[in-house]
């Protein structure tokens, strides 16, 4: 099967060396993503960083050939589980309709001191969130 890769040209897929996306078959892998901007700004706040990340994050699926209706599991890391409510609401405006399985954990720390969250999804194309 061919490997689709895509990237956002996010700072941290080339000095790490991974892509933002992989498409194999029907089944497409999105990196933990972060709200870093490319220029490597970061928003303020687990809200407006999980809104960044799921833009980013739809993006890739798009350009991966997918859709936000077609993830099927959803990774999400967050410094400070206090804030979970900022994420899940970030979450519920861009998954609700779809309502994939979804797993929210606490961690340390993320790359960079200013990150609150950090998302993964894992998508199947034509699942049409069903």
């Amino acid at each position: 099967m061919t490997r689709q890769r895509v990237s956002s040209g996010g700072p941290w897929e080339e000095r790490v060396g991974y892509s933002r996306a992989v498409r194999v078959g029907d089944h497409v892998w999105v990196a933990g993503t972060t709200g870093t901007h490319p220029d490597g700004t970061i928003p303020e706040g687990a809200g407006p960083q999980a809104r960044h990340a799921l833009d980013t994050i739809e993006r890739a699926l798009i350009d991966a050939g997918a859709s936000v209706a077609d993830v099927v599991v959803t990774r999400t890391y967050v410094v400070d589980i206090d804030e979970w409510e900022q994420v899940a609401e970030a979450l519920k405006e861009r998954f609700g309709a779809v309502r994939p399985a979804m797993t929210m954990v606490e961690v340390s720390r993320l790359m960079a001191p200013e990150h609150r969250v950090e998302i993964e999804v894992e998508a199947v194309v034509s699942s049409g969130g069903e």
